[in-house]
């Protein structure tokens, strides 16, 4: 019961101090993948480029759940006015230009409030190259069985947080990630 009263309190939080911009992914969501990689390289996004697309709490999970491919999927979440989250972005960028072409997805989820989505949020996304990786998600829109019903570690407390998954291997991480523990993380599934 106190997971439950703590992760609603922390996102009422979020959505509280949220004043400025987070990070998101744009997923294609016609697809079984979770993002759809263009011929664009990376960091070359603009305001005209991202396309927000909103997943509801149930498209998350189903997307966050074991995929019957050989893909790997790596899911981050976080905001653009998270520091931590921010300063992670070039190492996911980085791997994302070394693996292109190889089955992997890369998505960011943004946990930004609502009033952000159509105006810090799309410079933001532009700013860092990500337009085509980015989807939205509305914090308030998730109930404490949404945790627990998709990670092992996270409880909704705290950002950035990574979900790596192929198969039925996967891997989390709470908190921001170096580069040298982004690419060992990123080996352990090859």
């Amino acid at each position: 019961m106190k997971r439950v009263i703590l992760s609603i309190a922390v996102f009422s939080l979020m959505a509280a101090c949220n004043k400025e911009a987070k990070v998101d992914e744009t997923v294609d969501t016609t697809t079984s993948d979770s993002v759809v990689i263009d011929n664009a390289p990376v960091g070359e996004g603009s305001i005209a480029t991202f396309q927000k697309v909103e997943w509801s709490p149930e498209e998350t999970s189903k997307m966050l759940g074991k995929q019957n491919n050989d893909t790997l999927y790596v899911t981050n979440f976080f905001a653009t006015w998270c520091g931590p989250c921010v300063k992670e972005i070039p190492h996911f960028k980085a791997k994302m230009a070394e693996m292109k072409g190889q089955p992997v997805k890369f998505t960011f989820v943004s946990l930004d409030e609502r009033s952000e989505w159509d105006k810090a949020l799309p410079k933001f996304v532009a700013e860092h190259g990500l337009a085509p990786h980015v989807v939205v998600l509305d914090g308030s829109k998730l109930t404490p069985e949404f945790f627990p019903a998709n990670f092992k570690k996270w409880d909704g407390g705290a950002i950035p947080f990574t979900l790596m998954r192929k198969g039925d291997k996967t891997d989390e991480t709470l908190g921001s990630m170096s580069e040298e523990m982004l690419t060992e993380k990123l080996n352990s599934f090859k």
